[in-house]
């Protein structure tokens, strides 16, 4: 027993630091920031700041203050039913945010960014219903995928991080292979897709 223990111990004290470290949280703060930067530099790292608020920031405290509460049973919302619960309000948050992007005159490519985002969350949230899709390997994904459109397919060699997370939510047995798979390529169409579709074309050359 103490030796099965000792073999399996290492492997998901590292899974637990992936997921940890590379949760949507910190996937929507980066690629905000890069798209921006990209976008319209300092402004547009402020832009994407201003976005990573409404669909990171606000998210991640409402989060907190469940677990607090006593109402979510962790931050990375395994109960499917509490998981519903948060994407509703995500939704609201990440639409809020984009009204008022728009509203401020914030740059075409940011908005399409953040609308991203919620299309992207309604896809899952749909799913979420029925099936406990993967939402690290959906934003993981969909951010890699997005990064590639905005600065060239060179991007695309950040996959095996994507990859990496996917292991780390099998390891630790929050989801199936199937699980993440799917939110994989869930995340990298419904996301990129939304993006390019209305950012234009010059999300897909790489130029602004």
């Amino acid at each position: 027993m103490s030796t099965q223990s000792a073999t399996t111990a290492p492997p998901r004290s590292t899974a637990r630091l992936i997921t940890d470290g590379f949760e949507p949280k910190n996937w929507i703060i980066a690629l905000t920031v890069l798209v921006g930067w990209r976008v319209d530099g300092l402004a547009g790292i402020g832009w994407g700041l201003f976005g990573a608020l409404f669909a990171a920031v606000l998210p991640v405290l409402f989060i907190t203050f469940g677990i607090r509460r006593g109402t979510w049973a962790d931050r990375h919302l395994g109960v499917r039913q509490q998981r519903l619960v948060v994407m509703v309000f995500i939704i609201a948050s990440v639409t809020t945010g984009t009204v008022l992007m728009g509203a401020f005159g914030a740059p075409r490519a940011m908005i399409a960014l953040i609308a991203a985002m919620i299309a992207t969350l309604v896809v899952l949230m749909a799913i979420t219903v029925v099936w406990k899709v993967s939402v690290h390997a959906a934003v993981s994904s969909g951010s890699v995928a997005i990064l590639a459109l905005v600065y060239g397919p060179w991007a695309l060699l950040a996959y095996p991080l994507v990859a990496l997370v996917g292991w780390s939510r099998v390891e630790l047995r929050d989801h199936t292979t199937a699980q993440v798979l799917a939110g994989t390529g869930l995340g990298a169409l419904v996301a990129a897709g939304t993006f390019a579709l209305l950012a234009g074309t010059g999300a897909v050359s790489g130029s602004w």
